[in-house]
């Protein structure tokens, strides 16, 4: 389906109004454009590492809405134009210019899995999505199916990657694992395959942790939910949402001094401050493996693991991404 879409060329003052205006036409989802810098406190929520380098902001915004072909163009716009007028009385509108353009309907949700193909971290790992078929394998492959749905963790990112490998060096058999910021649930279910006896992962995303546990179904994974201590688990994998660093309940809840490797493939900002209370969670000698790290910030979240007592065993790179292994 095509729909035309209308642009408001306008201010950053004038947003606010310009969209309240909008909804009371019956118009109720829109696009808001500008350059105006986030905020420390948006920061955070949008937790990434690197923020997009903006131009510099000049008051100016677009305000866009997409509506059905088949509605009055003319009508909607001399009333878009009338409500402009009101605002102008009161906020700096700007040009106020109307232009027009055209788009189809997609499946903006589902159209990058065409692009999503199985494909081989290692020589014996396989990543295959549910939807794929896999054309060539060997008997000793390892085959991990994941449908990640709107949760990170493909395989195909660099910080993913550079897990598994560590995972695949480092897990012993018989391992208990915790997967921190387990996203589709990949890095648990990989460490299932590789041997571990228990894995538990957690997310701050309620939706994440749904899709890790329809993950490790489709691999054929015990799931466990009673949402007990690791030690009670033997054979299943568990996946919780919350969040270890800050919520004392949870903590205590996901374990102490019970697993033999953790997993955290989040950000350098999450992994400094983690690294200062991960080992409650690890038995004397575990490992940690940190990935998700811009090559920038390596040396801060390799000093924090250093000021927090781990030894760091190994540090491997891809692209810009960097892993540590710690003990």
């Amino acid at each position: 389906m095509k729909w035309k879409k209308l642009t408001i060329e306008t201010t950053t003052q004038a947003v606010d109004f310009i969209s309240g205006m909008l909804a009371e036409l019956g118009i109720e989802g829109i696009e808001i454009e500008d350059n105006v810098p986030l905020s420390e406190e948006d920061k955070k929520k949008m937790f990434i590492d690197i923020l997009p380098e903006l131009p510099e902001d000049d008051g100016t915004a677009h305000i866009s809405c997409y509506l059905e072909l088949d509605q009055d163009l003319e009508d909607i716009t001399a009333r878009i134009q009338a409500g402009l007028e009101e605002i102008r009385a009161f906020a700096n509108v700007g040009t106020g210019r109307i232009s027009f353009g055209e788009t189809e309907d997609k499946d903006w949700m589902n159209n990058w899995k065409e692009f999503f193909k199985p494909f081989r971290v290692d020589d014996s790992i396989v990543i295959k999505p549910t939807w794929e078929k896999l054309e060539e394998s060997k008997p000793s492959d390892l085959i991990v199916e994941i449908d990640p749905g709107t949760a990170f963790g493909t395989g195909a990112h660099e910080t993913t990657k550079l897990c598994i490998r560590n995972l695949k060096k480092y897990l012993k058999q018989g391992d208990a694992l915790l997967d921190l910021g387990c996203g589709s649930g990949i890095l648990s279910i990989i460490g299932m395959k590789l041997g571990a006896d228990c894995a538990i992962g957690t997310d701050i995303d309620a939706s994440a942790v749904e899709t890790a546990k329809e993950n490790a179904a489709i691999n054929q994974l015990t799931l466990h939910s009673s949402k007990a201590n690791v030690e009670r688990i033997s054979g299943a994998v568990e996946f919780l949402t919350g969040n270890v660093i800050g919520d004392e309940a949870f903590a205590r809840q996901v374990g102490e001094n019970c697993y033999n490797m953790v997993v955290a493939n989040i950000l350098a900002d999450i992994i400094i401050p983690l690294s200062a209370t991960v080992k409650r969670h690890m038995v004397p000698g575990g490992y940690f493996i940190s990935s998700g790290i811009i090559e920038m910030k390596a040396e801060e979240v390799k000093e924090a693991l250093l000021a927090n007592g781990f030894e760091i065993v190994e540090e491997s790179r891809m692209k810009d991404w960097v892993s540590f292994v710690a003990r």
